[in-house]
């Protein structure tokens, strides 16, 4: 069961109240835009505003001299290449400078390498082969900052280079004709942030000589893409470019886009950041997963309907394809992560082999969110092992891999998802080393940030329609979470063919329903009865000319959780499944403890989250978990697979068993060890 912490601010009703008069804003629009930080008239105004407002391009380090190179080699009718990235921003960035090139007239190509085959970033067969056909500059996108050698080895065979990269730097720069990167010490723009697509559409600026603002006409639509693909905070400047691209892309900026829309089943209409991030991203990804990433630039560089329609199509088709292959490999990862136990350790390190590298990040994304924790998914081919990482909030996966680089061949990224290689024969030391690290620190569990708590009397559509005026929804300004607390759960619906369920509710006098997706009845761990809290975003739906409210659940807790004791629990329990030797009395269950959870389990069978819910503010979270264990591991009780739920149920009532003969709680008062 996957627990979060639940922050809500207490909220701050006075300065909102100014906020609203001065500003001439809706109420909670002011109270939730104050809890994120924009307390001031003006700043409130200029995050509100409909204007684009964007720093000048020249605070980047070196962009006045990658903007000469490149003006030098249209002039002189040098052979360009701008080498990119497979994955969207990649792909946005290599279509919105190679196109850009191409109406100045340049001698232009563009290389995106093989996922598989080469991997991330320029490498020196790419450079063998661009020398060949006879490249005289090479542009970096959303790459190069990190390849050393590689660039050394280009300069060496006589060609420029001009990194554009936003991934941080190691210990020095590569020596490039000009290295634009937003992360370099030296660097003095001021907000980071930004995809490889803006630092590439910031350099097109400077060496066009125009303003941000005069160019995002032309190129805002691909801007926006790779900042919400490459899951960028949408604040500052991400937040008017993803705006204005949105509009840009919803107006048919690009053929290939809107036939994109179609094929996704998304109305111009309705286009949102989130829609763009989840509809139409991991459809443009897919072609670099699953199939070839050139597919999806010349998607974005196509003039023709017909082939903008049948691009689509295809990438419509590999994206069922790369949904079938994340949910295969996902299921051979939970069983080893299940099997090893690994789920316990406070980074999950999972291998297997041949597993498609294309989809190695979205799984360590899915055991991420699964476990609660970071995790890595590494696939081993010949002796050696690449992979992806994701991390949770609070614990920096970069500094992880960092800290365990003396076992890695390379790696490289940010603080919420890297991508590493090592040989496969230092995986184990290297999942010893990394969760070594990880034991310095306190536990770390995934938040969830409330930007106020409501009653639900006032829950209306004119609520809902209030709060999109704080649009674009997504990284660092994500869509409104209300929370409503201490509600009585009243009534559980299938709905969806039993895929989703429909929750209601009562407080007091009111009584309202919400939409819980991905959820089946036998997968729900509450009860008609139990008190609980919601998280919730609002939204709402038109049919026939009329609006009606949208309540979605995000999150469902227990009401009356004490956060602190639980996180606590919740340590000492996986310390313990890990095999780390220390005090484990606090969570060893009495036996008038293991009574309670006898007797739950007596007359009709429950899941393990269950009995963790029925327990949570009494025994506690890790005495029940371990009460049921002892009990099974007695034969008192058993597993059953009911409908795809493990479920627990009492096998044997009659026969008298000694607890002290269970193995679990002889480990926990330390009179045997091992897992």
């Amino acid at each position: 069961m996957k627990f979060k912490r639940w922050i809500v601010d207490a909220p701050l009703k006075s300065l909102a109240a100014a906020l609203a008069e001065e500003c001439d804003v809706d109420p909670f629009v002011a109270l939730i835009a104050a809890g994120r930080g924009y307390t001031e008239p003006e700043l409130l105004e200029e995050f509100l505003a409909d204007e684009a407002v964007l720093e000048d391009p020249y605070a980047l380090a070196d962009i006045e001299k990658a903007a000469n190179i490149i003006n030098d080699a249209v002039y002189t009718e040098e052979k360009i290449t701008v080498f990119g990235d497979y994955d969207v921003d990649g792909v946005t960035a290599t279509t919105l400078m190679y196109s850009y090139l191409k109406n100045r007239g340049a001698r232009v190509s563009y290389y995106i390498p093989d996922r598989e085959k080469e991997g991330y970033g320029i490498n020196i067969t790419a450079i063998d082969k661009l020398k060949n056909e006879g490249t005289d500059l090479i542009i970096t996108v959303d790459n190069g900052i990190a390849a050393i050698n590689e660039i050394d080895y280009a300069k060496s065979q006589g060609i420029k280079v001009i990194v554009t990269d936003h991934h941080l730097p190691q210990s020095e720069l590569p020596n490039a004709d000009a290295v634009v990167d937003p992360h370099r010490d030296d660097d003095f723009s001021s907000f980071k942030e930004v995809c490889g697509a803006f630092v590439a559409f910031k350099v097109v600026c400077a060496t066009e000589g125009k303003t941000p603002e005069e160019m995002l006409y032309d190129y805002g639509d691909l801007v926006a893409l790779g900042t919400v693909a490459d899951i960028m905070p949408l604040t500052h400047e991400n937040r008017c470019v993803v705006r204005e691209g949105v509009r840009l892309i919803a107006n048919g900026s690009r053929r290939g886009l809107t036939a994109l829309l179609h094929a996704a089943g998304i109305d111009e209409d309705s286009l949102t950041a989130s829609r763009l991030a989840f509809g139409i991203a991991p459809r443009l990804n897919a072609a670099g997963r699953v199939g070839d990433a050139a597919r999806a630039a010349e998607l974005l560089l196509t003039d023709d309907d017909e082939v903008a329609e049948g691009l689509s199509s295809v990438l419509n088709n590999e994206n069922i394809r790369r949904q079938s292959l994340e949910k295969q490999i996902l299921s051979e990862a939970v069983e080893i992560v299940e099997k090893k136990g690994y789920k316990h350790n406070r980074v999950i390190v999972v291998s297997g082999e041949n597993w498609h590298g294309g989809v190695l990040g979205i799984v360590a994304s899915r055991l991420c969110e699964k476990y609660s924790r970071p995790a890595v998914v590494l696939s081993v081919q010949d002796g050696v092992a690449n992979g992806s990482a994701r991390s949770v909030k609070g614990f920096s996966i970069y500094d992880a891999l960092s800290d365990c680089s003396y076992i890695l061949a390379k790696f490289g990224g940010h603080e919420m998802a890297a991508g590493l290689t090592l040989y496969d024969n230092a995986i184990d030391s290297f999942r010893c080393a990394i969760n070594e690290y990880a034991a310095r620190f306190s536990k770390v569990l995934p938040e969830i940030k409330l930007d106020c708590k409501l009653n639900p009397s006032v829950l209306s559509v004119d609520l809902a329609e209030a709060v999109k005026a704080l649009e674009p929804f997504g990284t660092g300004n994500p869509a409104v979470l209300f929370g409503i607390f201490d509600l009585m759960l009243e009534k559980i619906s299938a709905v969806g063919q039993g895929k989703h369920l429909r929750l209601t509710f009562s407080k007091g006098e009111t009584v309202f329903s919400a939409m819980l997706f991905g959820t089946t009845t036998n997968e729900f761990e509450y009860d008609i009865g139990d008190k609980v809290d919601i998280a919730v975003n609002l939204d709402t739906n038109l049919f026939n000319n009329n609006l009606s409210l949208s309540v979605q659940i995000k999150e469902i807790r227990k009401s009356g959780i004490d956060e602190a004791k639980l996180i606590k629990e919740i340590s000492l329990y996986e310390d313990f499944k890990s095999g780390i030797d220390k005090d484990y009395s606090e969570i060893l269950p009495t036996r008038e403890e293991v009574g309670v959870v006898y007797k739950q389990l007596l007359n009709r069978g429950i899941s393990l989250d269950r009995i963790v819910v029925l327990n949570l503010n009494t025994i506690g979270y890790a005495k029940a978990l371990i009460a049921a264990e002892a009990l099974c591991e007695l034969k008192i009780c058993s597993v059953f697979d009911v409908d795809g739920t493990k479920v627990i149920k009492v096998v044997n009532s009659g026969t008298k068993t000694s607890l002290t003969d269970a193995k679990i709680l002889k480990r926990l008062r330390g009179e045997e060890y091992g897992a």
